[in-house]
């Protein structure tokens, strides 16, 4: 690909004039080495396949290929983005609508489980552009006869890799038989096993392959491997680990939902600030713990490789693979998680005796042999970290027409705390979530649960574990 920044530019792609003077406001004048790669062949009218890692910049190469050729007034859904999760369906479209907002009427509709039906009924009936879900809340919809996908000309499968590890195979394929055989297929994953070659065969038309490997950057990612004797053994090097160099944020890759349960439960017993991420969990449990750790209320993640594909989470402090990954592809895609943003990253494995096999075959993929001596178990006399904010969760949201705005002001009033001591703020649906500072969260919640939000009253909860 040519380094020129004039190649790189935004401004170079045959875009809508509104397109490109959005773009300008949102601060994206140069591609990304993904959207250089694959813009032109989408904007073609291209099948394309695009492998790059979480953060690459994907999302708005397929959606400013969507945006560029939708016909506003045609109000039929006219693209379908399928995402393996709720939480990525709804970054996918929240960028979608992003960098549509100066091309007026355009409708984004979001269709996923863990949401009631009846107000996607009632969104299906008034008509959408562009609908982004989840595979089996899609085809629930289509099976009852509410989702017209006969105008679809652009079909986007999304984390590709993943809705297949999760077994949406048949579901995908029941969804795709009700969409033309004319459009244009695009297809982006992580990685690309047997599954997708085999998948993208049989329902796309002769795809471009673009493949992005900036997963993983020896310069700004150190690792280190760790020989352990046993899980014992594997458990208290995580925490002499943890204990050493204190990282405010970091995610513990396990293989197993069982593992993830008993990592977690096991380091929340000693003390740290943990949770689990796993298959099994509710949305309400996943949601609430992807926020916790988002907003840094919450130190240390533990969970699957399915669980934590996707996630809006950037900009880790260190990665620790609990047990060496079953494929090498995802050992790096897991290390790429951390040293984001130019910033440095850590990631620490542990491995036996009986994965020694497993760690050549990481050696000869990443370049590297780095092993290390654990550190002495006086670092577990230290103090722990503990997170600096403190969650609370609010129960009036976006139907109760509050805006974070409304929270700041409501926190900051008279009597108050400062604007300064209050970080992320999330409103969802019917509940909103503020992180605050620890040290004057006491404080915030009594602010809250005494005060009014727009004229309200409303109930206020500390997260905790």
């Amino acid at each position: 690909m040519p380094d020129s920044p004039e190649i790189r530019a935004f401004s170079m792609l045959p875009l809508h004039p509104d397109l490109l003077e959005n773009l300008v406001t949102l601060g994206y004048t140069e591609m990304t080495p993904i959207q250089a790669e694959s813009l032109p062949p989408i904007l073609a009218g291209r099948d394309l396949i695009g492998q790059g890692k979480t953060g690459s910049g994907k999302t708005a190469a397929f959606a400013l290929g969507v945006l560029q050729k939708l016909q506003v007034k045609r109000f039929q859904v006219q693209a379908l983005v399928i995402c393996p999760t709720r939480e990525l369906a709804d970054q996918v479209a929240g960028e979608i609508r992003r960098l549509a907002r100066s091309i007026h009427n355009i409708k984004v509709l979001t269709l996923c489980g863990g949401t009631p039906f009846g107000p996607q009924i009632t969104s299906l009936e008034h008509g959408a552009h562009i609908v982004v879900g989840t595979p089996g809340r899609l085809e629930d919809h289509l099976r009852k006869g509410r989702l017209d996908l006969a105008n679809v000309e652009t079909l986007v499968l999304d984390e590709a890799d993943r809705m297949l590890d999760m077994g949406f195979q048949e579901v995908l394929d029941q969804i795709i038989e009700q969409l033309p055989t004319r459009r244009q297929t695009l297809l982006f994953s992580a990685t690309f096993p047997e599954q997708i070659k085999h998948t993208s065969g049989r329902i796309m038309n002769k795809p471009l392959m673009v493949s992005i490997d900036e997963t993983h950057d020896i310069n700004s990612i150190e690792q280190t491997f760790y020989r352990v004797a046993d899980n014992q053994e594997r458990l208290l090097a995580l925490r002499l680990l943890l204990q050493k160099y204190q990282p405010e944020t970091s995610l513990v890759f396990c293989n197993t939902k069982r593992e993830v349960r008993e990592v977690a439960d096991a380091l929340s017993e000693h003390g740290f600030s943990a949770l689990a991420l796993h298959g099994d969990m509710d949305q309400k449990d996943r949601d609430q713990t992807l926020i916790r750790f988002s907003n840094n209320s919450v130190s240390v993640l533990v969970a699957t490789d399915v669980a934590a594909r996707g996630l809006d989470i950037t900009a880790l402090d260190a990665v620790f693979n609990y047990h060496i990954a079953q494929d090498p592809e995802v050992h790096v895609h897991r290390v790429g998680r951390t040293g984001r943003a130019g910033s440095k990253g850590f990631a620490y494995t542990f491995f036996s005796d009986r994965e020694e096999f497993k760690l050549e075959l990481l050696d000869v993929d990443t370049g590297l042999n780095s092993r290390a001596r654990l550190p002495s178990r006086e670092v577990l006399e230290r103090k722990k970290l503990r997170p600096r904010f403190t969650t609370l969760q609010v129960g009036l949201g976006k139907k109760q027409k509050v805006r974070a705005g409304d929270i700041l002001g409501a926190l900051t009033g008279e009597k108050g705390i400062e604007a300064r001591n209050v970080g992320k703020i999330k409103v969802a649906d019917n509940w909103s979530f503020v992180a605050i500072e620890a040290p004057v969260a006491k404080a915030a919640f009594k602010k809250l649960s005494e005060g009014k939000l727009k004229g309200r009253s409303c109930r206020v909860r500390m997260l905790r574990h």
